[in-house]
């Protein structure tokens, strides 16, 4: 690897102002953190930089049902966000929001220039409004059934059963997302940026290693399949930046989003005296040599790879340097789950278990492609138990106590040399340890500097799982000579061969922890300090050559060693998975165990509330059971225990106050299949007409739980 410095900007996807940061989101983040760790660990000059995306009609229909500002909504999203992401470590250089005078500066910058150069067009289009919100309304927020498979309930750009794409007035039988009214079609002017006449530019930039080949092969056949000019405007009422010179319209929020990263950067830079034109001015950044990369998921590579660079181009800007998309998560093999607890936010993990032992995990999955990772559980517990605290941890837990037994805390003795690497193999150095041979030690700590820059490139190029591999194997590597020498028994009979052994090995500790230290900053530090060794990672801290190839000489005092880390109990687990699940109970643990527990609960059950007098069955088919979407959820003022839903029954909707305000919230309803009963004379309230009733069950309280249909079940399907 090069040792000249390089000057580095680096970007993660902008998550949106409109939700928590999950585990999903995590593994981007993560990612790019430990690149832009290791980055700085070789002396270059690297910046990350990120922000909250905070434009769209979902801010504005959020905040507006809140009773807030939308900037009141984003700047609380924004604290939550940031909390999350310091929790885990993630050590952005500085972390902004889309919703500010930078961004809105080069918004409008960009649009001017490609509107100067022909690259903007005005035409009117016809889409769908929603009549009682007075709105038109985004692809998203439009739901129907799909032309092609007649799938019910999906969204206006594209079907989730069968994956075709079409437009939002090609959906069958149609509904507002918001409102649940049936829309109307309306012509609209809006503006698009001519995309297609950027292809032939996009063919040659479209190129590994710019982009992966994963993704170099999929932008070929949107490229192939041809582009279509992209629409980027919306009507007001919409949060974001009104389009200059053009009343009543805005950026749509994909136009300034990615535009949020030089936000981002210019206020980064003018708070730190750095030339913001050095990075992204297209003519200075390739004097100066910077580079841009941006991490982001593989669903939005169209925007990053085709959209956004032709914007940058066709503005005179510079284009990224690299693109590294990343696949999905899931947990325990499937997607993750409220119902199965498996969907997990960035707090409720912290507040059960340590966030390092996470990033390892990811790290230890993680490659230079696109696939997809998974959070299997029962498997993070046996890799963070057995590689960090039995392999890695072990070691210093095992030599540490020697050194202050036998030698007051000092390293009695250099037992390695620094210059130079090993001459031997692994198992040679093992064979030659239980032979007892003390030059066994110097040509361990020399094997592990020669892997230095092995591990190095893997890290340079993103290839985490590897450099994890090879990490794991060293350290085992150290525990096998430890464990050769046998320092218990020299300990008896020769304290001097029993201090070189441990000496060495912890300075095999130290060096595996400088090799660890993108993936566990926390951890390693605290290794280090135990080792009054310096820290890394901070201003005037050694670089990654220079602490490999720095030693504990003889002399050198440790401190006393504290516990790094402990063991993953399990019942955190179960403890975190029960915090996150929002059915009735838990899934039990075996088939005897849910027999007993499913007649335990009715026990239970009916002795507090027994069953009702016998009916027959034409009385129960007096009752109109219907499967009903929770099209819409909000709170009702001057009410404490209500929540006013509106339930689409597959056409039809109706409006229901439901006593259910203290075990759910608004938002975790909505898009929901639940159970009401759509014969019920309606009840005038003081709130409204409520129009049926759903079904839930529980004693009240927090303990209330709606009914839910099984999977496939569809809006107004009757339930018999």
């Amino acid at each position: 690897m090069t040792d000249i410095p390089r000057k580095i900007l680096v970007t993660s996807a902008l998550p949106y102002a409109n939700g928590p940061i999950h585990l999903g989101h995590l593994v981007e983040y993560i990612q790019t953190d430990i690149w832009v760790r290791f980055q700085k660990l070789r002396g270059h000059q690297c910046h990350y930089v990120c922000a909250d995306d905070t434009h769209g009609t979902p801010i504005m229909l959020r905040a507006e049902k809140e009773g807030i500002t939308p900037e009141q909504l984003i700047a609380r999203v924004w604290a939550e966000h940031k909390a999350d992401f310091d929790g885990f470590l993630v050590g952005f250089d500085n972390y902004y929001s889309t919703n500010s005078p930078e961004t809105r500066h080069y918004a409008d910058d960009i649009y001017t220039k490609l509107k100067a150069a022909g690259l903007i067009e005005v035409r009117a289009i016809e889409q769908y409004y929603d009549p009682v919100k007075e709105m038109f309304l985004p692809d998203r927020f439009i739901k129907g059934e799909c032309p092609k498979c007649h799938a019910k309930d999906q969204y206006g750009d594209s079907c989730e059963a069968c994956g075709t794409t079409y437009s939002p007035t090609d959906l069958l039988n149609p509904y507002s997302a918001v409102s649940g009214a049936t829309p109307i079609r309306k012509q609209s002017d809006h503006h698009f940026f001519k995309l297609g006449a950027c292809a032939d530019f996009l063919r040659g930039w479209i190129q590994p290693p710019r982009v992966q080949a994963e993704s170099a092969n999929k932008l070929a056949e949107w490229l192939d399949a041809g582009l279509s000019d992209w629409d980027i405007s919306r009507d007001a009422p919409y949060f974001g930046f009104e389009i200059p010179g053009a009343p009543g319209k805005y950026y749509y929020v994909w136009l300034d989003a990615p535009i949020g990263y030089m936000g981002s950067f210019r206020n980064y830079c003018d708070k730190n005296g750095l030339d913001f034109d050095a990075f992204w001015d297209k003519h200075k950044a390739a004097q100066a040599g910077t580079e841009l990369y941006h991490f982001i998921g593989k669903d939005i590579l169209y925007f990053h790879a085709l959209f956004w660079p032709a914007e940058l181009e066709s503005a005179g800007y510079r284009t990224p340097t690299g693109v590294f998309a990343h696949g999905f998560l899931t947990v325990n093999g499937t997607k993750m789950s409220k119902s199965r607890g498996t969907f997990i936010t960035a707090s409720s993990y912290l507040q059960h278990l340590n966030p390092e032992w996470l990033r390892y995990y990811f790290a230890a999955k993680l490659g230079s492609g696109v696939d997809d990772i998974d959070l299997n559980l029962e498997d993070f517990v046996a890799r963070v138990n057995s590689d960090l605290v039995g392999k890695y941890i072990n070691i210093a837990s095992r030599a540490a106590g020697f050194i202050h037994k036998l030698f007051g805390g000092s390293i009695p003795v250099a037992s390695h040399t620094i210059q130079g690497f090993s001459s031997w193999d692994a198992k040679t150095i093992i064979e030659e340890a239980r032979k007892g041979r003390g030059v066994a030690l110097e040509q361990m700590t020399g094997f592990l500097r020669e892997r230095s820059e092995e591990i190095a490139k893997f890290y340079d190029e993103r290839e985490y799982a590897k450099a994890m591999r090879r990490i794991m194997e060293l350290a085992d590597l150290v525990n096998q000579v430890f464990d050769a020498f046998e320092p218990w028994k020299a300990a008896k009979t020769d304290h001097a061969l029993a201090g070189q052994v441990c000496g060495a090995v912890l300075e095999g500790f130290r060096i595996l922890s400088i090799f660890l230290h993108p993936v566990l900053p926390k951890l390693t530090n605290e290794a280090l300090a135990f080792l009054n060794s310096p820290r890394l990672g901070e201003s005037g801290s050694p670089t990654w050559e220079n602490a490999v190839f720095a030693s504990l000489f003889a002399g050198h005092t440790i401190n006393t060693y504290q516990p790094l880390m402990t063991r993953i109990d399990p019942k955190q687990i179960d403890a975190l998975i029960a915090a996150n699940t929002q059915s009735m109970a838990p899934a039990p643990e075996s088939h005897s165990q849910a027999r007993h527990a499913e007649h335990q609960q009715h026990e239970t059950q009916t002795a507090m509330d027994p069953i009702a007098e016998t009916i027959s069955i034409d009385d129960f088919a007096k009752v109109d059971l219907r499967v009903a979407r929770i099209a819409a959820a909000a709170y009702v003022e001057g009410a404490d225990k209500l929540l006013q839903l509106t339930l689409d029954l597959g056409g039809e909707t109706r409006n229901v106050f439901a006593g259910i305000r203290s075990a759910y919230e608004p938002k975790d309803l909505e898009g929901r299949l639940t159970v009401m009963v759509a014969n019920l004379a309606p009840r005038k309230m003081k709130f409204g007409l409520s129009e049926g009733m759903v079904l839930a069950a529980g004693p009240g309280g927090k303990e209330l739980f709606i009914l839910s249909p099984d999977a496939g079940a569809q809006p107004g399907m009757r339930i018999k």
